[in-house]
């Protein structure tokens, strides 16, 4: 039985020009307002013990349909149907009295998700430790930073162990190391069969986070499946679509007018070339996502060749994160291999095989590039799922193949 059923749902606000126009629209009794359609006609369902993301650019609607889940806003019309406890992380303080300290805003926010104050005792200490706030937490939140927020709000949100985890892309404020121990509550979360929604627009998360994903374009799902799927084609859009319609961060996206310009209807920019698909497999071709050191790893990648008579390069690098810098990066700049020149239509796939890989353990991304003749523009770069390097006997980052020889000198 799904946890999440999602039932032709819309969602309209009224928008109105000035703010007394709302008064003498109930005093005359004759509308003085325009209807903005932020979600419409929007079905899924979410099975227990899996992940959902969500995805789309911003206005989308992807905050509004958070917010309907977990019922800070209703809907229009449609239907929505929750089986379990729902914790939710939205925006910054939501459930939070600014006066509390932490301490207080623990048995606040523990309260208002159903938790005895029992059981809330039990859990006190376990929060403050994973949220890291030890100093803090019995000063007012108001004097919290964004960071410190998120903290506080991520570690009583899993902490007590809801149903249904509902997650906006409230992360991204949090340090690296944060992050990090949030990405691994959250695949303990996931290892225990709970469910989760996840709205983020890092696509890294999105893909090793969760099983299926919806693209949201102007209201409505553009596409719904599999995430790795999805988040290659919503790749692709990003990368192609010649301007976007950005809407001001300072404005909440459920009462921002959808903006409609010349842009909306322009074409989108021609690419030259694009990455179907980027796989890597072992010695036998067969797919991976984990990999012993010092064996052979093949990266692969399907190219689409989109306007006549490109040369290029082509490239695989190794990478801890977007944020990091290349731990190994490979390009046919210094190789003999064939460049082109290419021709409309023309598919193909790059393969470069690594043998004696040396990384000797570690979590890796291995990211595809295509680059002009120069290679020095870049056309399109496409990240793999996540590699793991199982653990090798050693120090350091890398392992090399070698040799051990002990011989005994003749006396």
């Amino acid at each position: 039985m799904p946890r999440i059923t999602v039932n032709n749902l819309h969602k309209d606000f009224k928008i109105y020009d000035r703010p007394q126009d709302r008064l003498w629209e109930i005093l005359l009794r004759k509308p003085r307002h325009r209807i903005y359609h932020v979600l419409s006609d929007i079905s899924f369902a979410v099975p227990d013990g899996k992940s959902l993301g969500i995805i789309g650019v911003n206005g989308a609607g992807k905050s509004t349909l958070l917010k309907l889940l977990v019922g800070t806003l209703q809907p229009t019309s449609g239907d929505i149907a929750i089986q379990g406890q729902v914790a939710a992380l939205l925006e910054l303080g939501a459930g939070f009295h600014p006066e509390f300290t932490g301490r207080r805003n623990i048995y606040l926010n523990a309260s208002l998700l159903g938790v005895p104050d029992e059981n809330i005792a039990e859990l006190e200490n376990d929060i403050i430790e994973f949220s890291e706030l030890d100093y803090f937490i019995d000063r007012p939140v108001k004097t919290y930073s964004s960071g410190m927020f998120v903290r506080l709000a991520f570690s009583i949100a899993t902490m007590v162990r809801p149903d249904i985890l509902v997650i906006d892309e409230a992360l991204s404020v949090g340090d690296m190391a944060f992050q990090r121990k949030c990405v691994e509550r959250m695949n303990q979360f996931r290892a225990e069969q709970k469910t989760m929604v996840f709205c983020s627009h890092s696509m890294f998360h999105i893909q090793e986070l969760c099983d299926t994903a919806i693209w949201i374009d102007k209201g409505k799902i553009r596409e719904i499946g599999d995430s790795d799927k999805v988040v290659g084609h919503y790749e692709d859009f990003c990368n192609s679509k010649k301007s976007y319609n950005s809407i001001r961060e300072d404005i909440p996206e459920e009462l921002e007018e959808q903006k409609q310009d010349s842009a909306d209807d322009s074409e989108p920019a021609v690419q030259d070339c694009r990455i179907n698909s980027l796989s890597v497999k072992d010695s036998d071709g067969n797919l991976i996502d984990e990999l012993e050191p010092l064996t052979s790893v093949t990266m692969e990648m399907e190219v689409e060749v989109l306007k006549d008579g490109i040369e290029g390069n082509f490239g695989f690098a190794f990478m801890k994160s977007s944020e990091e810098p290349h731990a190994s990066f490979l390009t046919t700049e210094i190789d003999n291999v064939e460049k082109g020149p290419f021709h409309k239509g023309d598919i193909f796939t790059v393969s470069l095989t690594v043998h004696h890989f040396a990384m000797r353990v570690g979590e890796y991304y291995v990211l595809g590039g295509l680059a002009d003749k120069s290679g020095l523009l870049w056309y399109e770069t496409k990240f793999s799922k996540q590699l793991s390097i199982k653990p090798n006997k050693g120090v350091g980052p890398i392992i090399m193949d070698s040799d051990w020889s002990v011989t005994r000198k003749q006396v």
